[in-house]
């Protein structure tokens, strides 16, 4: 099992590009389900989850072909509806198969998921709304059960905002029968991103981006060509890395639009951003100052303050001055990162879903283990402003979702090394 250690106190300062969103990603490659035509996607990032979906779908009878960033998936050759455990057990994104296979096949048996282990994430909002659409849903021995000759358009409504349940429902939908409207439904820019591959598919929505979408149901879907966007958390957690350690960093490949809560936050603590447009590229540019002011944040669903942010920011108001306050809305159980945060120096005090950070001159380097994805991130951004050598054990966290992280920091001057532990 890998490591990383990092020797803190480097001043982040260059460039890197930012790869392709993950949470985006995901639910596109199971798109392909609902067609029997290709499916090319580029800006796929190399990461172990968008691995394990390949695996998960070529299973299936889909055939994949994979040239680096560049993704091919053939589904003629559907013939298993079926996710097992063993595949779906590490990423809890499997369940995105379960709409697009009972569209398409008219049957799916889909293992219950696994992930991080930040709280509940119940996947009773998507039952509940297939159930809506005519299908006949059972969960037994861990799995779920679909069955539908053809799904119905129905009218939708979520009892919470969902993003994996808004885009289950929404595949699902696309080769119902009539129209579906969603409401209540998630407007993150990754549902956004689905919803254009699904339309160059030949899909009928309207109003992704947005708390009511409307799915008009069609025969068939066809092949398509689609680029997948930006991934706004990585471009997010570059963003902190670069504020914590008084870094001037640009990110190329990716945009300020989809990060309007974080870009404010981060000019309250006292950096300077610069979104960069041309018509073929895109950049942001931070300037930190020598010292962060503390910022306080809420996590809510988009275009809110996104709760994949929330460790990260904890990190930085560990160093900033003053006292910052950061509530956490979205899951009970995401400050698993304060513990080993205070491990490392750190100011925390935790009351239920409320943190209060108030920032330490410095933070010396320890051993510290991983809980999980974005605790890793903040983990990352602790190390690189602590005095010593900072270990990150059960890193393969990390690897769920960030490309290659110890090689992009390594490029803006961070002394950090991937071992064996």
């Amino acid at each position: 099992m890998d490591k990383l250690v990092i020797t803190g106190g480097a001043r982040l300062s260059g460039e890197v590009s930012i790869s392709g969103a993950k949470n985006a990603a995901l639910p596109i490659l199971c798109a392909s389900l609902l067609s029997s035509e290709p499916l090319t996607l580029t800006n796929v990032p190399c990461l172990n989850d968008i691995g394990t979906m390949l695996k998960l779908l070529a299973q299936m009878g889909v055939k994949v072909e994979r040239d680096g960033e560049n993704v091919s998936l053939d589904a003629s050759g559907l013939n298993n509806p079926e996710a097992p455990y063993e595949l779906v057990k590490t990423m809890r994104a499997s369940i995105l198969v379960l709409g697009p296979l009972l569209a398409r096949c008219g049957e799916a048996r889909v293992s219950l998921p696994g992930g991080c282990a930040i709280g509940a994430r119940p996947v009773d909002q998507h039952i509940k709304g297939l159930l809506a659409m005519g299908a006949e849903v059972a969960v037994e021995h861990g799995y779920i059960t679909a069955k539908a000759p053809r799904l119905r358009g129905a009218r939708l409504f979520t009892d919470m905002v969902t993003v994996t349940g808004t885009e289950n429902l929404m595949m699902a939908a696309c080769l119902a029968d009539g129209e579906t409207v969603i409401e209540n439904a998630a407007r993150e820019p990754e549902v956004v991103d689905l919803a254009q591959c699904l339309v160059s598919m030949g899909a009928q929505i309207s109003g992704a981006g947005t708390d009511l979408i409307r799915i008009r149901g069609v025969d068939r879907l066809h092949g398509a060509s689609h680029r997948i966007m930006p991934d706004r958390i990585e471009t997010g957690t570059f963003l902190c890395a670069a504020a914590a350690t008084s870094g001037d960093i640009r990110l190329n490949g990716t945009s300020t639009g989809y990060l309007d809560a974080v870009v404010d936050k981060l000019m309250d603590a006292g950096c300077e951003l610069i979104g960069e447009k041309t018509p073929r590229h895109e950049s942001i540019r931070i300037m930190a100052p020598a010292r962060l002011k503390a910022v306080s944040i809420r996590t809510a669903p988009y275009p809110a303050f996104p709760t994949d942010m929330q460790a990260q920011f904890m990190a930085i108001n560990c160093v900033a001055d003053g006292t910052a306050v950061i509530r956490e809305t979205i899951f009970e159980n995401r400050f698993m990162h304060a513990v080993e945060l205070q491990r490392l120096g750190a100011d925390i005090k935790i009351d239920g879903n409320t943190a209060f950070v108030t920032g330490v001159e410095r933070l010396q380097g320890a051993t510290v283990m991983a809980t999980d994805l974005r605790a890793s991130a903040s983990l990352v951004i602790a190390g690189l402003v602590a005095e010593g050598e900072t270990h990150i054990e059960r890193i393969y966290h990390l690897d769920r979702g960030y490309e290659q992280i110890e090689r992009k920091m390594g490029a803006l001057g961070a002394k950090i090394r991937r071992e064996k532990a």
